[in-house]
């Protein structure tokens, strides 16, 4: 074991059992990828979770040089959560190994290759969507678009319905400082 493990716990009394196990465990993930450096596991209980199976949680990250992976499984014991998420970085680290040391000239083109996008919190390829999102669109005009954009801290961009258009608009930030508007037309 030459990497180093962090044990948190949240709502669970830390036991020198529980500390010994998740430490040994944690600690033996080195022997599938050398190059980890640190592994942090966070188990917490959540009293108000609506399932039984799903108020132990149990987090698992493990650092590396260039690569992170993360689990985070959920179960009706503490250590039935643990076990399965580090069952579930072993796949991860499987197929990053695979990837990284085989995947190689296998013949796709440089597109294919680009699809292939790597969730830095997972270490798994994620889909070209890897989160989808959806909110309420309030009426507002541009002045008030800009004072929410700013209130929320979107940096980037701010989506919303135009109410002297009745149009969806983008509201973005532009490199020297000032604001662009997108006013998509249907085509």
């Amino acid at each position: 074991m030459s990497n180093k493990v962090e044990v948190q716990t949240r709502h669970i009394r830390l036991t020198e059992r529980i500390e010994e196990y998740v430490t040994k465990k944690a600690g033996n993930l080195d022997h599938y990828l050398p190059a980890i450096d640190e592994a942090r596991v966070e188990l917490s209980h959540h009293k108000a979770a609506r399932d039984a199976k799903d108020r132990n949680v149990a987090q698992v990250t493990v650092f590396g040089k260039g690569f992170t992976f993360r689990s985070e499984e959920r179960a009706d014991e503490a250590l039935a959560a643990f076990d399965m998420a580090i069952d579930n970085l072993q796949r991860q680290i499987e197929k990053y190994k695979g990837k990284k040391y085989h995947g190689r000239g296998d013949g796709r083109s440089a597109a294919e290759v680009a699809d292939d996008i790597i969730d830095d919190e997972t270490g798994e390829l994620s889909p070209l969507f890897a989160k989808r999102k959806k909110f309420v669109l309030y009426p507002m005009s541009e002045d008030e678009a800009l004072v929410q954009m700013r209130n929320l801290g979107h940096d980037n961009f701010f989506i919303f319905y135009n109410a002297e258009t009745s149009k969806i608009n983008v509201l973005y930030r532009r490199r020297n400082g000032s604001y662009g508007l997108i006013e998509p037309e249907l085509g």
